[in-house]
């Protein structure tokens, strides 16, 4: 349980520092005065004041803020702070502010998956862990722990090329050289179009023929430019992933019961952290990705919501009323409140029932 909490609360004080340095470091870059820079909400447990701003950590540890000067439209500022009120700065300044956060996540995954990548990047080699019985592989004569070399005379040695290749088939018999204990032969095996399910639960039809991967990794070394592309293409799929799970939601593919809060990510966290730090950084990485897509949703309270009030207002050519802005981020704290205890339901569910995560 100590673990859990104790990697919660790095990975969402990192993440909520991030999300919010974005807004604080444009703001500053743009002219705009900010007053207080909090991770947390709620009564101030440390802080310290440096020129005009004051840093602090406060008792309520889920998210953060940054204040600005003349923030709240109908806040009184006076003449010689109207430059630095962010209020008062034009649209494309006001909207590059607030998008500043969600970026600065994305940003920061990308930087996670670059880093991990310099150390190297793990793959499954092509020895076959599994096989499925009555498939084609069986049939074939491929067993438990042979070693694929060669798929139609192409050299493989990652599994994710091997099944590539089995699924890019077209059904066509495809020749496999194996290594099985120190003898070396081809094997002729033709694969069958079967139904699984994908990540989401949907079933889908692949070219297979019944081999699952064994558990032995390998580390690649890459240089700098290969691992920066490597951790930007890792960032893309994760917005991908996050983005068709949101759909999935909205679709009822994904059951709403697998929405998680606070006490699934302590759970995850913890389990990540006993995996290694690499593992903790790969779920940081993904965690912040989806921190930066939620926080674009156009949902008053959210960064995204301010975005529709924007883009009014370049149309209109004049500023929302405040009682309208009042109005939509009121239904949007609900909105966010009705999630978040929602969330926490699911998390309760899973710790009471019966083979469910517990601490």
């Amino acid at each position: 349980m100590i673990t859990n909490i104790i990697s919660a609360i790095i990975v969402l004080g990192v993440l909520v520092f991030v999300h919010e340095l974005g807004h604080f470091l444009f703001a500053k870059k743009l002219g705009v005065g900010v007053t207080i820079f909090s991770l947390g909400f709620g009564p101030k447990l440390i802080g310290w004041q440096k020129g005009e701003t004051l840093y602090q950590i406060a008792a309520i540890p889920l998210g953060g803020f940054v204040k600005m000067v003349g923030e709240n439209p109908d806040e009184e500022i006076s003449a010689k702070d109207q430059a630095r009120s962010f209020t008062h700065q034009p649209v494309r300044k006001r909207a590059a502010i607030v998008a500043a956060g969600p970026f600065f996540n994305l940003l920061f995954a990308a930087v996670l998956f670059f880093s991990m990548n310099l150390f190297g990047i793990p793959y499954l080699t092509a020895k076959i862990g599994e096989v499925t019985p009555s498939l084609p592989a069986e049939k074939a004569g491929i067993r438990k722990g042979d070693i694929v070399l060669t798929v139609n005379g192409q050299e493989v040695k990652k599994w994710d090329n091997l099944s590539k290749m089995i699924r890019d088939s077209n059904g066509i018999q495809i020749v496999l050289k194996i290594k099985r204990d120190s003898q070396i032969r081809e094997i002729p095996v033709t694969p069958q179009l079967s139904k699984t399910k994908n990540a989401f639960g949907e079933e889908v039809q692949y070219n297979m023929i019944g081999i699952a991967p064994s558990d032995d990794l390998l580390i690649e070394k890459v240089g700098p430019l290969t691992a920066i592309a490597k951790g930007l293409a890792e960032t893309w799929q994760a917005i991908e992933l996050t983005i068709v799970s949101i759909v999935k939601l909205i679709e009822r593919v994904i059951p709403a019961k697998t929405i998680g809060g606070p006490i699934l990510i302590a759970q995850v966290a913890g389990e990540m952290a006993k995996r290694g730090i690499r593992s903790l950084v790969s779920f940081m990485a993904l965690l912040s990705v989806n921190l930066g897509i939620i926080n674009l949703f156009p949902i008053p309270i959210l960064d995204g919501g301010y975005f529709p009030f924007l883009l009014a207002e370049t149309i209109l050519r004049r500023p929302i009323s405040i009682k309208k802005m009042e109005n939509a981020q009121q239904i949007g704290l609900i909105l966010v409140i009705m999630l978040m205890l929602f969330a926490f339901y699911n998390d309760i569910l899973r710790i009471i029932t019966p083979g469910g995560m517990k601490f």
